[in-house]
């Protein structure tokens, strides 16, 4: 044998122990804790959808799974670790629409890119958006609302949970449909910024229905509409948009867990079926449902649907926010 044929053979036993050892790590894991990243304070939708699922999947995969709260930037400081973390199924992260889609048109030297460094593993659940307000905010309706922040874009002011975010980025597409442009007040997670709306430090905001709705019912804060084509059962009082005389703001967010790319594939799959089986539980259902998430369908669930749902959220919120943030 020559030195090339030796050369071929060498590398042909390397690939196929290096493939050996893979399936057989796919096999045993996980053997050890897992952490998963939510790249926002404790307490808001995306943590809160965290850990009603991990919850469940826990158990069936034998082994924790640590929720990690990383707060700044959006998210996206989470997100940039997550991504450069070791790709062996030990590090995940919940991520949603802001730091796996509208990151990459508001954040020009973003660390990372939704569709390049991650491995996308399951989508967990959608998220409607809803605007509200203060308790005492003046408005009384949507159209109040509108006619409101037109006449004192200057003085309003809207909270978010940092740039990035789900709250910012549905809240520019809402100003944007409005021409308006009031004064944005981050916070670190939209748990907080939940809490400055709940005490009247700040006017409005466009939130997940995930962490709206206690705050609702218990008539804490006001809830002028919801922005998708038909009323949530967890809020049948609360208009849609188009029903309250704003159809073209329209807007679901969602969330889903992602690995570090280069994920085994293995790894990846029972991770999936771990996650899928988790959101057909009765009581992950019922607690979802009753927080006005959206389960999603089968066929929407598996890492190559959630692949594509992100490339085309990457181009949606392109469209959307470069002309809104200029």
């Amino acid at each position: 044998m020559n030195w090339y044929g030796r050369a071929l053979a060498h590398a042909s036993l390397a690939a196929a122990i290096s493939l050996g050892a893979s399936t057989a790590q796919a096999q045993t894991y996980p053997t050890r804790n897992i952490t998963m990243i939510v790249p926002f304070a404790a307490g808001g939708p995306t943590d809160v959808i965290a850990r009603i699922v991990t919850g469940q999947m826990a158990p069936a995969l034998g082994q924790s799974i640590i929720i990690e709260n990383v707060v700044g930037a959006g998210g996206t400081t989470a997100t940039t670790r997550a991504a450069r973390a070791t790709n062996d199924g030990y590090t995940l992260i919940t991520g949603h629409m802001g730091t796996h889609a509208a990151s990459v048109p508001l954040y020009p030297k973003l660390a990372y890119h939704p569709e390049k460094d991650f491995e996308p593993v399951a989508l967990l659940a959608g998220t409607p958006i809803l605007i509200l307000a203060r308790k005492d905010f003046p408005p009384k309706d949507l159209k109040e609302f509108v006619a409101y922040v037109k006449a004192n874009a200057d003085k309003v002011n809207a909270a978010h949970a940092g740039i990035g975010s789900v709250s910012h980025v549905s809240c520019e597409l809402l100003n944007s449909v409005l021409g308006i442009k009031p004064v944005g007040v981050p916070f670190n997670g939209t748990g907080p910024a939940m809490n400055a709306l709940v005490a009247g430090q700040v006017d409005y905001m466009c939130d997940q229905i995930v962490n709206a709705v206690p705050q609702i019912n218990g008539g804490t804060i006001k809830a002028y509409a919801i922005a998708t084509p038909e009323r949530n059962p967890s809020l049948p009082n609360v208009p849609t948009t188009t029903e309250a005389g704003l159809p073209a703001f329209q807007a679901q967010a969602w969330n889903a867990i992602f690995a570090p790319k280069g994920t085994s594939p293995e790894i990846i799959a029972k991770l999936n079926a771990t996650a899928a089986k988790a959101l057909d539980d009765e009581n992950v259902k019922k607690r979802l449902l009753d927080l006005g998430s959206v389960i999603p369908a089968p066929a929407d669930r598996t890492p190559q649907a959630l692949g594509t749902l992100v490339k085309n959220e990457v181009a949606k919120w392109s469209s959307v926010l470069k002309p809104a943030t200029n």
